[in-house]
């Protein structure tokens, strides 16, 4: 078995993680409550996340969740319980380094979110948290903060007003709409809608796609990415170009040079 075929691996029964030709997929895994998530399953999704951003065989990563929902937000039976959001802090501090949505935030390898269903609250937050969303024709995005008298805790007021703008932000926000697959795409939240069986398909055709490239450069584009949503353009050149030294040296660069000049598919090797 190559390391591009690895058997799938069980982090835990409410998170699966597997790696195969160069994908990670990382599944939330208690459909029984529509995969909301208590506070050990925050600590294993983190943690799932920062192993395939250090694995140097993962190019990709693809998120989604098993049953009818994607993550319907927090598990607020739980956090009654010695399972919630305590067990994943201390009792008076949270330490924001190490959870999903920094986490997410951090990672130098693509994500793409499979939204299999209904993504609520922290569901949502986590699905806009990701590079790509795809959605299936059945899946939602509930923005159901107010409603339950909290803002969007884990990043939904970074992210709605960088990607949609203020105005649409601040509707979506303030109401606590419900947005149907469709009108998701509309609202630009989400790449593409495929039919509910073909999501996992599509997703990782998508996945191949990306981890068919060179993984460093791939990874350098998004780390610039990231670092020009607060830089000046002239301070984003001098570091795009800081980028590019070591990419010139790498075995990768040659490889697709060559792959051009025959006229072939480039054999990539993160090196």
């Amino acid at each position: 078995m190559t390391d591009t075929q690895r058997a799938p691996q069980t982090a835990s029964s409410e998170v699966l993680y597997a790696v195969e030709d160069h994908i990670a997929t990382i599944t939330l895994n208690a459909p029984e409550r529509l995969n909301t998530i208590s506070g050990p399953m925050l600590n294993t999704l983190a943690a799932l996340l920062t192993k395939a951003n250090e694995d140097p065989d993962v190019r990709c990563v693809i998120l989604t969740g098993n049953g009818r929902a994607f993550c319907a937000g927090l598990d607020l039976n739980k956090e009654r319980g010695d399972e919630g959001l305590s067990a994943a802090s201390s009792p008076t501090t949270l330490d924001l380094r190490n959870t999903p949505p920094t986490v997410l935030q951090a990672m130098d390898k693509p994500v793409i979110c499979a939204v299999n269903g209904g993504a609520a609250g922290y569901g949502m937050d986590t699905a806009l948290g990701c590079d790509i969303r795809i959605m299936a024709e059945s899946a939602k995005l509930a923005a159901a903060f107010v409603k339950r008298g909290v803002v969007p805790e884990s990043g939904g007021t970074w992210f709605l007003p960088r990607m949609i703008g203020w105005a649409k932000a601040a509707e979506l926000i303030f109401t606590g709409r419900t947005l149907s697959a469709r009108e998701s795409l509309e609202w630009g939240l989400a790449n593409e809608v495929v039919p509910d069986a073909e999501l996992m398909g599509r997703a990782r055709a998508v996945a191949k796609e990306i981890a068919g490239n060179a993984p460093l450069a791939v990874q350098a584009a998004k780390r610039m990415m990231r670092m020009g949503l607060n830089e000046t353009f002239p301070d984003h050149v001098h570091h795009v170009y800081l980028q590019l030294l070591p990419l010139f040296k790498s075995k990768d660069m040659a490889e697709g040079i060559r792959a051009f000049l025959e006229k072939r598919e480039p054999n990539f090797q993160g090196k």
